[in-house]
């Protein structure tokens, strides 16, 4: 595989670090700004709706410029909104930051994808984009704790400044190693990129990853609940459990890989069905503590070997602006994480028991296998369409065939 990828992981390694790490440090920032814990919960609100708003838009109108260049201005601006969170003075201050932090996360991993995909063989396509997400896996299994070790330390604004650290290590990393020569876009212009989203398959590519992932975050969301609660674990076994995940997920991500340049569809079908068999189990695998570390492991393969596919399959399905699908494709994952943790807390709040978010995640990934299932139907008419008229123009005369346009 291309060195080149690397510069993309360690982007993904900083992104995926300061996306996680707030959940960490939530205390710490809480007690340093004099609010309550609820409110501090908000600045990881802040982020997720700058990963919404940001993914799409930064993706649409940067269409024209450079994918080098353009990787290179959204760690730039990666650097900035950690640098601000770090020097923020107060809550609304830190709020802003934290926003301005998530709006190059979507657009990074969008144009990030097009590029991987661009420096292999066609047949190694997934292979490449599960690379360039390994720096995110990684970051939960060393940078998310490692940030948090080091924010209990030595203040939480030192890990931020850590955070931009590595922004600066991934800028120098593009500058290097990713090719000069990596195009950009066709300049369609901004209309001609939201054409592209016009596609039905598109839209149900992005449905099957809100369902999809929505099953992922309805568990994980409330998965030290269900480790303490259920499974019988201390309070401080916990960061070592979801480290756990991070391994699951990097397993995952690789296998979906491999396996998604071999078959992507049947890749997707088998990682959705897999993730809805683990979390129906949750309830079983959560009665102790060895059976509920293999769950989180299990948890974390499952998610993401039907990641890889659903970012590919978003790319192909909007070939002429992949970049913007691919990036709203992210913004489909952070909507997925909210969606999900809120319908996971519904079960919660009905008193249904402290696994019951596994199953509310269960029908969800069901769900997203229903969606895949209307995608695959979708796509089979469409190309019998096609043949059908490739076959119909083939009993045209000569004369008359030569007029059809191609």
């Amino acid at each position: 595989m291309p060195l080149a990828l690397l510069a993309l992981a360690v982007g993904a390694f900083g992104i995926g670090t300061t996306e996680f790490v707030m959940m960490g440090l939530l205390p710490d920032v809480a007690a340093d700004l004099h609010i309550s814990l609820p409110t501090a919960g908000h600045l990881v609100s802040a982020y997720a709706l700058g990963v919404v708003i940001g993914a799409p838009l930064l993706a649409a109108v940067t269409a024209r410029m450079r994918r080098r260049t353009l990787l290179m201005s959204l760690m730039a601006l990666f650097i900035a909104g950690n640098t601000l969170s770090a020097l923020a003075p107060g809550y609304d201050s830190l709020l802003a930051a934290r926003f301005l932090s998530g709006l190059p996360h979507g657009a990074f991993f969008g144009v990030g994808a097009v590029v991987a995909t661009g420096l292999v063989a066609p047949e190694r396509k997934a292979r490449s984009v599960s690379l360039m997400f390994l720096g995110l896996t990684v970051a939960n299994i060393a940078g998310v704790p490692a940030a948090t070790l080091m924010g209990q330390h030595l203040g939480w604004r030192a890990t931020f400044l850590g955070v931009g650290v590595i922004g600066l290590a991934a800028v120098a990393s593009l500058a290097v190693l990713i090719p000069r020569d990596t195009g950009g876009a066709p300049a369609t212009g901004l209309r001609g990129e939201l054409a592209a989203l016009k596609s039905l398959p598109v839209w149900l590519a992005l449905g099957t990853t809100v369902a999809g992932f929505g099953a992922l975050f309805s568990a994980y969301s409330y998965i030290t609940p269900m480790l303490t609660d259920a499974a019988g674990y201390a309070d401080g076994s916990v960061t070592l459990l979801l480290a756990l995940f991070g391994v699951g997920a990097t397993i995952g991500n690789l296998l979906g890989g491999r396996l998604t340049d071999h078959a992507m569809r049947r890749t997707l079908f088998g990682g959705l069905a897999s993730l809805a068999a683990v979390l129906a189990l949750f309830p079983l695998l959560m009665r102790t503590q060895w059976t509920g570390a293999l769950a989180v492991v299990l948890l974390g393969i499952a998610a993401f070997v039907a990641g890889t596919p659903l970012n590919l399959m978003v790319m192909e399905k909007a070939s002429t602006a992949p970049s913007l699908a691919s990036s709203a494709n992210q913004a489909a994952f952070n909507l997925a994480n909210a969606g999900g943790a809120w319908i996971g807390g519904l079960t919660l709040a009905a008193g249904l028991g402290v696994t019951s978010p596994a199953l509310a995640g269960a029908a969800l990934a069901v769900l997203g296998l229903g969606v895949a299932g209307v995608a695959y139907g979708v796509d089979r008419r469409r190309a019998f369409g096609r043949g059908h008229e490739r076959i119909v123009a083939t009993h045209l005369p000569a004369s008359a065939e030569a007029a059809v346009p191609s």
